[in-house]
């Protein structure tokens, strides 16, 4: 099985930083856009991959310029993830995902996958971390079903947690992906 894990690029809020981080949706800005697109000359996306994206405007602007009009789903559980999970941290509006109204709304006929699980209000940013397991453990058995190739474009605290999650050991935050990042991983 293999996973392709997508850091979302420069984004609006990353703009005067830390000063913007309490931007409510914040979009790629124009570099952003000009990250993702030279990534996309560099990644190989097929139509029968499957794409899961965070619920947020910055990493459905990335996949939508990584996929070029192929279908992908948007799933709150590889929203943004605090990493480490430290509750004395502040919530920063920036990672505040879209409502399934509001994805609806913006994004039409786009698939959304939520397992009916109760993860939209706060998505699984500040859960705790035996629950995030059980929903991320959740979507692997998923996608190993599937038995298709998986990119996942979401944050840079995702992105370690689920690599610890699939058996990675002793990351920090040294080893967070840069904008528009990529880390493969092969998993049994």
């Amino acid at each position: 099985m293999e996973f392709i894990f997508i850091r979302h690029g420069h984004g609006e809020h990353l703009n005067n930083y830390p000063d913007r981080l309490n931007t409510l949706h914040p979009s790629l800005t124009e570099y952003g856009k000009f990250q993702v697109a030279q990534l996309r000359d560099h990644i190989k996306i097929e139509p029968e991959d499957l794409i899961l994206v965070s619920p947020t405007k910055r990493t459905i602007e990335t996949a939508t310029i990584l996929t070029q009009g192929m279908d992908f789903i948007i799933s709150p559980l590889v929203g943004p993830r605090m990493f480490p999970q430290n509750p004395e941290f502040p919530d920063l509006i920036c990672d505040r995902i879209l409502s399934k109204t509001e994805i609806l709304d913006l994004y039409g006929d786009t698939e959304v996958l939520d397992f009916n699980l109760d993860c939209w209000r706060e998505g699984v940013n500040r859960i705790e971390q035996d629950v995030f397991e059980g929903y991320a453990e959740q979507l692997v058995e998923w996608t190993r079903k599937s038995g298709k190739k998986t990119f996942i474009i979401s944050h840079d605290g995702t992105i370690t947690n689920y690599r610890i999650l699939l058996g990675e050991k002793g990351l920090t935050r040294n080893d967070f992906l840069g904008e528009a990042g990529v880390y493969q991983m092969k998993i049994l």
